[in-house]
């Protein structure tokens, strides 16, 4: 039997946990509320997961959500990213203890630094020199930070770096949960230490994808009701707005759709007068707004707005290419429950690799997706070929 740190999928990894705790499959699917039809398709890659039937099936096993999303060992598509995991790990756990044993630098480098590595991860196209840079420049920000000049403007490149770029770039990576955290619970320490509303929501919305995938949505409901943004600048409606889209996600992934549109309907008033804006690298603006209407849609099962949503955008006015990526993520999940539409939702996810190819072979979500088409698509059909090279290039089981 295949070991659980093995598994190449979601279900594959549910099912192996299930038969380690003596659950019968009706079990199961009865305290999630699932038929058992549809939990055996999931077991056997046939049916990709949304963020709440995850949190549903780890309630039921009585785990965290993040057990089920672990990348399989060895990972797929690692060249140097798990040694760069490992890294940054090494060197968020040295500044928590408060030993960052990094070099002191001025401010004026630091935030040069900080800025060229979060502009790499917005593009795309540098990330293992991203993972590469990233322990030495936490190490020597936070050095400088104790070393006491300059603490107020450090503390801004801290919460920057740590939400622009650090767990950004994890999440990215496929790296665990937990070591996601620990770099959310960094930026938000600077934040505090700040003290200004713009640094503390930076840090809020940081933190809001790790509690997401982590099944943690009255924690993110609570982080957001305690979070005020002014809205009397440019820079500060775009954040506002962005934490906006944000709680409409979470009401998403909380199953509660009645509360999904008002925020974003609010960030859609904001976009409105921004326009096309990147106040803290968040690419905020319609463009952004439409791509998150996706992310909801996705989320609540209506596939088909989905579709209609991204007919009407235009991704590559998108300034992150990461989020031009996870346009055509969402655009290939939603195609992929609609009939006649699996072809397309390949090219989709195609698209969605070249763009990106980590936030395809390393994301649990993704992958999922590639295994449900795996099952459907013929073989040896020109598409179906297609699938199959993406398939091995994230490491699925054919």
């Amino acid at each position: 039997m295949t070991s659980v740190e093995d598994a190449r999928t979601i279900g594959a990894r549910v099912r192996q946990i299930r038969h380690a705790r003596g659950k019968s499959l009706r079990v199961i699917a009865g305290l999630t509320g699932m038929s058992t039809t549809h939990l055996w398709r999931i077991e056997h890659g046939e049916r990709a997961l949304d963020l709440s039937e995850i949190a549903a099936l780890a309630d039921a096993l009585q785990i965290a959500p993040s057990e089920l999303i672990k990348l399989p060992i060895p990972a797929p598509a690692n060249g140097d990213t798990d040694s760069a995991i490992k890294a940054v790990r090494r060197a968020l756990r040295a500044v928590s203890h408060g030993r960052p044993r990094g070099q002191i630098v001025p401010v004026e480098t630091l935030r040069a630094r900080v800025m060229a590595v979060v502009a790499a991860h917005t593009r795309c196209d540098q990330e293992h020199q991203v993972g590469a840079a990233l322990p030495a420049l936490i190490a020597d920000l936070h050095t400088s930070i104790v070393a006491g000049r300059d603490v107020p403007e450090l503390l801004d490149l801290a919460v920057f770096l740590h939400v622009g770029a650090t767990t950004g770039w994890l999440r990215v990576a496929g790296a665990e949960v937990d070591l996601r955290e620990q770099a959310v619970l960094l930026g938000r320490h600077a934040a505090q230490e700040r003290d200004t509303p713009t640094a503390l929501a930076l840090a809020t919305w940081g933190g809001l994808h790790v509690m997401l995938i982590d099944g943690a949505t009255d924690l993110a409901v609570a982080e957001l009701d305690a979070t005020t943004v002014p809205t009397n600048t440019p820079e500060s409606m775009q954040l506002a707005g962005m934490l906006a889209l944000s709680r409409s996600l979470v009401a998403a992934a909380d199953n509660r759709a009645a509360d999904v549109a008002a925020p974003l309907e609010l960030a859609g008033e904001f976009a409105e007068r921004t326009g096309e804006g990147n106040a803290y690298w968040m690419g905020f603006g319609p463009t952004n707004v439409g791509c998150w209407r996706m992310a909801a849609a996705v989320e609540i099962g209506d596939h088909e707005r989905v579709v209609a949503i991204a007919e009407g955008l235009h991704p590559e006015r998108h300034p992150h290419r990461g989020s031009q990526a996870q346009y055509w993520v969402h655009y290939g999940r939603a195609l992929s429950r609609l009939r006649g539409r699996r072809d397309d939702a390949v090219r989709a996810l195609r698209r969605a690799e070249l763009i990106s190819p980590h936030q395809v072979q390393r994301d649990p979500l993704a992958r999922d997706i590639l295994s449900e088409l795996l099952a459907r698509t013929p073989r040896d059909s020109p598409v179906g070929r297609e699938l199959r090279r993406m398939a091995a290039r994230a490491g699925l089981p054919m």
